[in-house]
């Protein structure tokens, strides 16, 4: 039995990944075989395909930027929402 090491992979690389799988899939070849050519399970590749589907690379980079962009977003919206409840507490004189 073979133990995989999990591994990341970036954006760029997954969609390469399916980029070649897809071809070897045109070309014939089952998704079973393709997967243990891509070293991938076939959960991964259908995950992969819904998520990165008809992307190109340096559409998964900006898709990366944006989701980085948006959690920092939310942190400084959380933090000026818990600064607004501070400052009522104290204009309430409940502190």
């Amino acid at each position: 039995m073979t133990s995989h090491k999990r591994r990341r992979h970036t954006p760029d690389q997954i969609i390469r990944k399916l980029a070649e799988g897809n071809k070897l899939l045109a070309s014939g070849q089952e998704l079973d075989e393709v997967c243990r050519h891509l070293e991938i399970a076939e959960s991964t590749w259908h995950r992969w395909l819904a998520q990165y589907g008809g992307m190109k690379a340096n559409d998964a980079k900006r898709l990366k930027e944006l989701e980085s962009e948006n959690a920092r977003l939310k942190k400084l919206l959380a933090d000026a929402e818990l600064d607004k409840d501070m400052l009522r507490e104290i204009a309430s004189g409940n502190f």
